[in-house]
């Protein structure tokens, strides 16, 4: 028999510093005039910027638009960093665009993938295509068909008012959803900006507020007065008075202190170390603390109670060829995928999920299994203390008293190993870790993630960030996929990974409501039965006592049977309460609530996702099933957050 090969434990997630970048083109004045003094600054912050990330990996998002994100754009390169494009439309549309041709020949010319003839236009497609060829290209290119007959339009009318709006109607939209990709993949967001307008969709004021109102810093640099730039976390600070000098050490530590939050938050390393080393891997789960799992299975149905719970937690490096097989062969059958993409998946997402996943599942049992065992071991100890009476006597108490003395040190010990190797913290922080890597791979396939100021935070203590730090930086590890979004690549992402996901995913929580519902109310059941029998026991012996008073029963029956009834007077209330107290640790029911309320949300989400399959093509476009993934993740969060409620604050104790 063949050896199994070591175990390859994930490593951790390499910091990746993403920033992003907005601000006026070469048209507005303001910007012009001030442009050296502008690229003087914006080197300033760049320079700080890589003395704050030290060995980090820097990414910029630019949509590589003349002026502002070309300026950033050759920076970055400059500097080696990293540089990708969410272009709001197909490569060759962008350029036609972005390259403002003076004449409609020349815009068919480069829609057509020719070059301009007129030579400053011909200069224009150029600096972007040298651009392009140095980037990671994310084509927003579903809606060019329409666009690009909105745009000759209005090249071949340029006096027509009605058609520059439907045109500018239509591309602002998609440069807002551009904006949107490289805000969400953003941890700080740099902004050259004259203060007029928000109003413009996709202007640069529009995509500022957004970023604030996602919860992203933002470096913001004043075309008049570049160098009184100022960092902004507030949308509302916008409308304040800039300093004219403001302290340049103070503002230098503020960045600092925001590329430090993002990089490396509250020693995330360390926490992520210890609840995720492999000395908290098993292959299999212990049969010694399969009692939460027990209890579900004796009282929540579906047959063969007694089945074995064994389970075998799923290697990382099996996940792409067991339960991530249908995934991973999705993201490949992508039309235009790169190749490697899904593989940069399986190996940085999927197999970190199955890692965290693994550990989870343990920490689960142990935790809420081992605490199962202490209600158990708690009644069982009351039980022996006083089992005697009825059955040996007080010359055996020795014997009872030594079985009570080691259900309770079973007790304590169990308790103190739970403290001591954190079991509460590693179950409670690698589930949530698991749960995020477990949805992030359909909403990468679209260039959707969680902005950085929107994650959840941690449930308590400095332990609280590391989960959402760890998944957030895997994520972008792989990064956007280098492709052109059209109408295959959309169907394919909703028909192969999107509406399963999510049929999945309700499925899942439908039948885990019920199953709890009927765990929590069977669990009711037997506490009050419990609590009947007490009443019963205790009224049949004083019906003998009374019996025996008025000669109604022999006047011994009470005397000989006062030890067992008193027994059974103890028992009952003691079963009666180990079951309520696990069924309160449980919180059958509120999960269940948690898990019925998710799934009426998911079978939501759907159901638009179904309609949408049904649409015409010109109704399936990147905003409609962007917007779709956003409202999957909003699910997710919400049970995330609901759980985390319900559970934070129960550590384990001893049972009294």
């Amino acid at each position: 028999m063949a050896e199994p090969s070591p175990l390859a434990v994930p490593p951790l997630p390499l910091p990746v510093l993403s920033l992003g970048v907005t601000g006026h083109r070469a048209n507005n004045a303001l910007f012009v005039a001030h442009e050296p003094r502008i690229a003087a600054v914006m080197e300033e912050i760049f320079t700080a910027i890589a003395a704050a990330a030290g060995s980090a990996q820097v990414r910029l998002h630019s949509l590589l638009a003349d002026g502002t994100d070309q300026l950033a754009a050759h920076g970055a390169l400059a500097r080696g960093w990293d540089l990708v494009a969410p272009l709001p439309f197909g490569r060759a549309l962008n350029q036609a665009i972005n390259a403002h041709p003076a004449s409609p020949a020349d815009a068919r010319l480069l829609l057509a993938g020719q070059p301009a003839r007129a030579a400053d236009t011909a200069t224009r497609a150029d600096a972007i295509a040298a651009l392009e060829a140095r980037a990671r290209l994310f084509e927003l290119g579903d809606a060019d068909t329409a666009i690009a007959a909105l745009y000759l339009a209005m090249v071949d009318a340029p006096t027509d008012v009605a058609a520059a709006q439907r045109y500018a109607s239509a591309a602002s939209r998609r440069v807002a959803l551009a904006g949107r990709v490289m805000i969400e993949q953003s941890d700080l967001i740099i902004a050259v900006w004259d203060g007029v307008s928000r109003d413009a969709v996709g202007g640069t004021g529009h995509t500022l507020a957004s970023a604030l109102v996602a919860g992203a810093a933002v470096v913001l640099i004043d075309c008049g007065n570049p160098e009184g730039w100022r960092l902004v976390t507030d949308l509302e600070a916008l409308d304040q008075v800039a300093e004219q000098a403001p302290d340049p050490h103070a503002r230098a530590s503020a960045l600092a202190a925001t590329i430090a939050a993002a990089l490396h938050p509250a020693d995330e390393g360390t926490e992520a170390a210890m609840a995720l080393a492999p000395s908290a891997w098993r292959a299999t789960s212990n049969p010694l603390f399969h009692g939460y799992r027990r209890v579900e299975t004796l009282f929540g149905g579906g047959g063969r109670p007694w089945r074995s719970l064994r389970m075998v937690h799923e290697r990382p490096d099996a996940i792409a060829s067991g339960s991530g097989a249908a995934m991973l062969q999705a993201l490949t059958n992508l039309p235009g995928a790169d190749p490697a993409w899904p593989r940069a998946v399986g190996q940085a997402v999927l197999q970190r999920f199955a890692w965290a996943d693994g550990i989870s599942t343990r920490f689960s049992d142990l935790y809420r299994g081992g605490m199962v065992a202490n209600f158990l071991a708690s009644g069982a100890a009351v039980l022996a203390g006083l089992a005697y009476l009825p059955t040996a006597g007080p010359e055996w108490k020795h014997v009872f008293a030594a079985l009570e003395f080691l259900l309770l040190g079973t007790i304590v010990l169990t308790t103190w190993l739970a403290t001591r190797y954190h079991w509460h913290d590693h179950w409670f922080e690698t589930r949530r870790a698991a749960e995020y890597l477990r949805h992030a791979p359909f909403l990468m396939a679209l260039g959707v993630v969680r902005p950085a100021g929107r994650w959840p935070k941690g449930g308590h203590g400095e332990r609280a960030a590391w989960p959402e730090y760890h998944a957030r930086h895997a994520v972008r590890e792989v990064g956007l996929p280098p492709v052109r979004v059209g109408q295959s690549w959309l169907r394919a992402v909703l028909d192969g990974l999107l509406i399963p996901h999510l049929a999945s995913q309700r499925d899942y929580h439908r039948i885990k409501a019920r199953r709890l519902d009927t765990v929590h109310h069977r669990l009711d059941r037997v506490s009050t039965i419990s609590f009947q029998l007490a009443v019963v026991a205790v009224a049949l012996w004083l019906l003998f006592w009374l019996g025996g008073i008025l000669g109604v029963f022999p006047e011994q029956l009470a005397e000989k049977t006062a030890k067992l009834f008193t027994f059974l007077g103890v028992m009952f209330p003691t079963i009666g309460g180990a079951v309520a107290g696990i069924r309160y640790f449980g919180d059958f029911d509120r999960f269940a609530a948690i898990s019925r309320i998710s799934a009426e949300k998911l079978d939501a989400v759907h159901r638009r996702a179904t309609l949408l399959r049904a649409a015409p093509d010109h109704a399936l476009d990147y905003g409609a099933l962007s917007d779709l993934a956003h409202a999957a993740d909003d699910v997710v969060v919400s049970e995330i957050e609901s759980w985390q409620a319900v559970f934070a604050g129960k550590h384990f104790t001893v049972p009294v």
